[in-house]
């Protein structure tokens, strides 16, 4: 099964963040193990988001954090966030639709 990393942060500069998401996004186009990711923000505490980032497996999100583009997106992620970002690791173990 699949694994995923769940981000948790707090910012007041959601423009910035999606930008920086998209730059990287871009910048690791063919080079990155990401399947799939979803942001969400959180109805009653508005400057509070998770990001949903889904690989085929652990070891490729291993691949995946080892790339330049990612250590300087963490980089830039922190000045852009209030307070540290809380980082969770998951194994999938149900997937359906």
């Amino acid at each position: 099964m699949s694994f995923v990393q769940i981000l948790e942060f707090d910012t007041k500069r959601a423009g910035e963040v999606e930008s920086l998401m998209n730059e990287w996004r871009t910048q690791t186009e063919g080079t990155r193990y990401v399947r799939r990711e979803l942001v969400a923000k959180h109805r009653d505490r508005p400057e509070h988001y998770l990001a949903i980032v889904e690989f085929s497996s652990y070891e490729e999100a291993q691949r995946n954090s080892k790339l330049p583009e990612t250590d300087r997106f963490n980089a830039h992620m922190t000045k852009l966030c209030e307070g540290p970002i809380k980082f969770s690791n998951y194994d999938v173990v149900r997937d359906k639709s």
